[in-house]
């Protein structure tokens, strides 16, 4: 499972056993707002999400962007993972 970065939809996508893992994401001048984080029903629990969001958020800032959480899976993981505070 890799995780791809479909720009012309603004998201971050992951093909999870059981459908289509996303990480929805609105461009903002110098900054990414991630506004949604969905995983298919079948798959929560397993890791996906958190494998998906923080592929997106080391792109976001090998990019030089900032990083605003406005999705609530995404402020839980940068509160775990503060390297991705902005």
């Amino acid at each position: 499972m890799s995780v791809r970065h479909n720009e012309a939809a603004h998201r971050f996508e992951l093909e999870a056993p059981h459908g289509l893992a996303i990480a929805v994401y609105r461009p903002q001048g110098n900054a990414r707002v991630f506004t949604h984080t969905e995983v298919p029903p079948q798959d929560e629990g397993k890791g996906i999400a958190a494998r998906l969001v923080r592929a997106a958020l080391d792109d976001t800032k090998a990019r030089g962007l900032r990083i605003v959480p406005a999705c609530s899976y995404v402020v839980a993981f940068v509160r775990r993972h503060p390297e991705y505070a902005s």
